[in-house]
C-alpha cells in the first residue's frame, strides 16, 4: 500500500498491528473494562458466522460484506481504520480482543501478537513443521524471521533462511538458522547440498514483491518456483507471502491481474502439497502469548526501533528501502 501497489485511496490510516489500553467500552461489549491491556489480531472478526465458528476468523463473512476476511488500515478489507492514531475503536471487541497481563513487561513482545508471530506460526501449521525436520523459509523479514522461530518452536532440526539484506540474515543466524544470501549463493543448491537433497518443508514469506538473482528485478513466482525446487518429493508448502488479484505496479500484464507463471508440472510430479492464506491470528494467539509470559518465546528479538507517531513516515521509507536496523518499527502514539 505505501508504494501505490493497491487500490487504497488517498488519506487512508494505516496500522493493522495495534495493541494498547482501553480508554472507553461501548454497551455492547461485556468483558473488557477500562484499564485492560489489550492486543488485537489484525483479523477483524465477528465471532459468529460459518468461517469464526470454524476458527477461520481471518475469513469472516460478516465484517467485510462481499469478501471474505476483514482487517484495521487494510485496502479492500472493510471500513476498519488503522491504529497508528492516537485512538482505535474496535469492533467485536469482547470476541477479538486478548487481554495481557497488567504493566509493562514484554510490551515488545506482546506487540508481534498482532500479526507477525501468529502469521509466522501459521506458515509453520500450513508446511506441517514436525519435529526433527528440515525448513527453509524465503524472506527474512518479520514474518519470515517468525516464521523461523516457530520451526524452532515446533522442533525442526535445521531451518535455513534466504534473503539478501545482510542486518536482517544475522536476526537469523542469531536464532540458530542457516542464513543464505541469494545474491551470492544458488538457495535451491545450497539447501540441497545441505539436506538429503531438499528441505522437508517450505515457506514462502516473501509474497509477490519477490526477486531473484542479484536482487534487483521484480519477478512475483520465483519464490514459489524456487520452493518447489528447494522442497525435496511430497514435502509441504506453507505460503503467507502476501500475492494478489490486482496490481497496478506490476512487471507485466499478467502479473497486473495475479496471473504467475507458477512450475505446476513440477510441483504436481514431485508430489508437493500447498497450503496458503492469511493467518487465522485468533487460532494461535492467546497460545503465543503464554508461551512468551513462560518465557519460552521472545519475538520481541526483531524489534530494531521505537518511535514517536510522528517520525512514522520517515521510518516508512527506511523499511521499504530495506535500511539497517529497520527490521521492525514500534510506533507510540
Amino acid at each position: 500500500m505505501y508504494e501505490g501497489r493497491t487500490g487504497a485511496e488517498p488519506g487512508i490510516v494505516f496500522g493493522h498491528e495495534n495493541m494498547g489500553i482501553v480508554q472507553e467500552v461501548g454497551p455492547g461489549v461485556g468483558k473488557l473494562k477500562k484499564g485492560d491491556r489489550i492486543v488485537l489480531p489484525f483479523n477483524v472478526a465477528c465471532g459468529y458466522c460459518r468461517n469464526c465458528l470454524a476458527n477461520k476468523t481471518g475469513f469472516c463473512l460478516t465484517v467485510n460484506p462481499g469478501s471474505a476476511g476483514g482487517a484495521y488500515g487494510y485496502v479492500s478489507m472493510g471500513p476498519y481504520s488503522g491504529g497508528q492514531a492516537e485512538h482505535l475503536r474496535v469492533p467485536f471487541a469482547d470476541f477479538n480482543a486478548l487481554v495481557l497481563p497488567e504493566g509493562k513487561e514484554h510490551e515488545a513482545d506482546f506487540a508481534m501478537l498482532a500479526d507477525v508471530f501468529p502469521t509466522g506460526y501459521h506458515a509453520t501449521e500450513l508446511a506441517d513443521v514436525r519435529p526433527g525436520e528440515t525448513v527453509v523459509v524465503f524472506g527474512a523479514g518479520p514474518v519470515g524471521l517468525m516464521a523461523a522461530l516457530s520451526a524452532k518452536i515446533r522442533g525442526a532440526s535445521k531451518i535455513f533462511v534466504v534473503d539478501k539484506v545482510r542486518s536482517r540474515l544475522k536476526l537469523a543466524e542469531d536464532l540458530g538458522a542457516i542464513a543464505i544470501d541469494f545474491t551470492a549463493t544458488d538457495p535451491i543448491e545450497a539447501v540441497k547440498e545441505q539436506t538429503d537433497g531438499g528441505a522437508d518443508k517450505g515457506i514462502d514469506a516473501v509474497g509477490y514483491q519477490a526477486q531473484a538473482g542479484e536482487g534487483k528485478d521484480e519477478t512475483p513466482a520465483v519464490v514459489l518456483n524456487q520452493l518447489v525446487h528447494a522442497v525435496r518429493a511430497t514435502g509441504r508448502l506453507g505460503v503467507v507471502g502476501l500475492y494478489v488479484s490486482s496490481d497496478p505496479g506490476a512487471p507485466n500484464e499478467d502479473a497486473a491481474e495475479g496471473k504467475l507463471l507458477f512450475e505446476i508440472g513440477t510441483f504436481f510430479e514431485k508430489g508437493q502439497t500447498m497450503g496458503t492464506g492469511q493467518a487465522d491470528v485468533k487460532s494461535y494467539n492467546r497460545q503465543l502469548r503464554d508461551l512468551i509470559i513462560a518465557g519460552k518465546a521472545e519475538p520481541g528479538f526483531i524489534v530494531s526501533k521505537e518511535i514517536p507517531l510522528e517520525e512514522a513516515p520517515g521510518a516508512y521509507e527506511k523499511f521499504d528501502n530495506r535500511e539497517d536496523g529497520y527490521s521492525k518499527v514500534l510506533l507510540h502514539p
